[in-house]
């Protein structure tokens, strides 16, 4: 294929050339003291041309597992690559990171405001700036994520329905579960999807949480991927492939049907029977006990560990066959 990465790349006002490396500082917005918000990019290029793959972490502040995978691929210095160039942003969303906050400090989500406008709210600024600043020069992007708030992802790759090229990087990454998920209207992955940039977006554990299992899982699957672009470095193995990633076509949430403290019974990823007992939900006075079952069998991929719950409140998230495929807004946050 063509790459966008053959000779010199010009980013941001800066030149990089084959074999070189840099850390640019992307200006995205200044504090209300004046101080400049910048955001690191950095930039490894190997002396032989090949692909320009994008890793993102961080465009929520408070999903610290994307930002680790992303900081160990580059302290382990596995982003420089034997051919072609990586590109690592490993927090998007600073003001969210500073705050342990999901959002902007306007409210807004950057995943929803996508591609952005130059003259709009602050997200829709940062999202216009990477859009026609740092897109155009990538070939791949891999983004990584976590459940929102207390819901836990069990590791997971979204990808598409029906997009032949993006199932079979999936493959190739193998995280435990491959979820066909829709492209949700004006999120990072949609804008990457109309400009013909393939983007698997990872999913694992939740938000204010660093998970060791979780990132582990994500930086195998960025080295395997690296692999079978020719790009991984002759330094770093290749991880062992022990199962096959797991197909979840279709799913659907449990939800609580009476309210009152949680208490999961089950891991997460787990494949469990019909009806098997999965949580309990109590009242605070010793009085009542309501046993969760599960409705089918099928993979347990997200799992609520708020200690309280309401009456509707998801806390499973479990594939099936019999069910409508799950819509985007019922997937847990990407």
């Amino acid at each position: 294929m063509t790459t966008k990465g053959n000779n010199e790349l010009s980013i941001l006002g800066h030149t990089i050339g084959l074999g070189e490396s840099k850390t640019i500082d992307f200006s995205i917005a200044k504090l209300y003291t004046a101080t400049k918000v910048e955001i690191p990019i950095i930039i490894e290029r190997a002396k032989v041309p090949g692909p320009v793959v994008l890793l993102t972490a961080g465009i929520h502040g408070d999903e610290i597992n994307g930002v680790e995978i992303v900081r160990q691929i580059i302290a382990k210095k596995m982003n420089r690559p034997k051919r072609g160039t990586i590109i690592c942003i490993p927090i998007l969303n600073i003001f969210g990171f500073l705050n342990a906050d999901r959002a902007f400090p306007d409210g807004r989500d950057l995943n929803r405001v996508f591609p952005g406008t130059k003259t709009g709210s602050l997200a829709s600024r940062v999202a216009y700036q990477l859009t026609k600043k740092i897109l155009p020069h990538i070939d791949y992007c891999l983004d990584f994520h976590t459940g929102g708030a207390s819901r836990f992802n069990a590791p997971q790759v979204r990808v598409r329905p029906q997009d032949e090229q993006l199932m079979q990087l999936a493959k190739v990454f193998n995280a435990p579960f491959t979820v066909l998920s829709a492209n949700i209207d004006k999120s990072f992955r949609t804008t990457c999807a109309k400009m013909n940039i393939p983007i698997l977006l990872f999913e694992g554990g939740k938000s204010l949480d660093s998970n060791k299992h979780i990132v582990r899982q994500g930086v195998e699957g960025v080295l395997r991927f690296l692999n079978h672009m020719d790009m991984l470095n002759p330094k770093h193995a290749v991880p062992e492939v022990t199962s096959e990633t797991v197909l979840i076509e279709k799913s659907k949430w449990i939800r609580a049907q009476k309210s009152g403290l949680l208490h999961v019974k089950i891991e997460c990823n787990k494949l469990v029977q019909k009806d098997e007992f999965l949580a309990t939900i109590t009242d605070p006075y010793g009085t009542k006990r309501f046993k969760v079952r599960a409705p089918n069998e099928g993979y347990i991929i997200n799992v609520n560990h708020a200690p309280i719950v309401h009456q509707g409140d998801a806390i499973f998230h479990i594939s099936t066959i019999d069910s409508a495929t799950t819509p985007p807004e019922e997937m847990d946050h990407e």
